[in-house]
């Protein structure tokens, strides 16, 4: 599908004016198809923001957002992420779009550790939260949607700060590397009883001759991480 720029409307493919108002669609790409894929969420937000706001003034409190936004993007692109967009102090990456690696969501509990970790090196603290589950993408905006973005952010408002947390489908696929502590269960609007959430403690280093091993032959993990975004998703 093309979109017209000027109204908006939805034009079919190959479509060299717009249907509604006769605008030129013809240097215009074609809107990509929604897909659904299983990728792996994280929010990263920061504590305490009003405070700096009131603290510094506003030219040092960009230069320091400025230095924050851009390390937390560099360790997510390092780990093999993309970060989809910033929402105010926060950021949002996903790990499986567009680049899709087996140990997504091992990627994605790594990154959260080493952003919980740099943030005292910029004088700030900062919250996480993890989710693994069926997102929508390739939507005009090529923004990832979902439950699974959803818990994610609420996981990240339930951290304290200085805390990473992540849900049950995350915690199925990283749980022989993980060291994790149970919360108190987020109760979430829409769902009928609490979403299971755990605190990530540390990611044990995984030897390079396990590595193939732990992704190989994954249908009992897949399995698993189904059964556990199911649990979620209805409740």
């Amino acid at each position: 599908m093309r979109v017209c720029p000027s109204c908006r409307r939805d034009n079919r493919d190959g479509a060299r004016f717009c249907e509604e108002c006769g605008t030129s669609l013809a240097a215009l790409p074609m809107r990509a198809k929604e897909q659904r894929k299983t990728v792996t969420v994280l929010f990263c937000d920061l504590a305490g923001s009003t405070a700096l706001g009131e603290t510094l003034d506003p030219e040092r409190l960009r230069a320091l957002l400025a230095r924050y936004f851009e390390r937390m993007q560099a360790i997510v692109e390092r780990h093999g992420g993309s970060v989809e967009k910033f929402i105010g102090d926060a950021v949002m990456a996903v790990f499986g779009v567009p680049l899709v690696h087996e140990d997504d969501a091992l990627r994605a509990v790594r990154a959260a550790l080493e952003m919980r970790d740099a943030l005292p090196e910029l004088g700030l603290e900062g919250r996480i939260g993890v989710m693994t589950g069926e997102v929508v993408t390739g939507t005009e905006e090529r923004l990832a949607t979902g439950d699974a973005v959803n818990v994610a952010a609420r996981l990240e408002q339930a951290a304290q700060p200085g805390e990473v947390l992540i849900g049950q489908p995350t915690l199925v696929l990283v749980q022989e590397v993980a060291e994790v502590e149970p919360v108190e269960p987020l109760v979430l609007k829409g769902k009928a009883e609490p979403v299971p959430a755990y605190q990530l403690l540390r990611v044990r280093a995984v030897p390079e001759r396990r590595h193939e091993a732990l992704f190989v032959g994954r249908a009992r993990e897949l399995a698993l991480v189904r059964e556990a975004w199911e649990r979620t998703r209805v409740e």
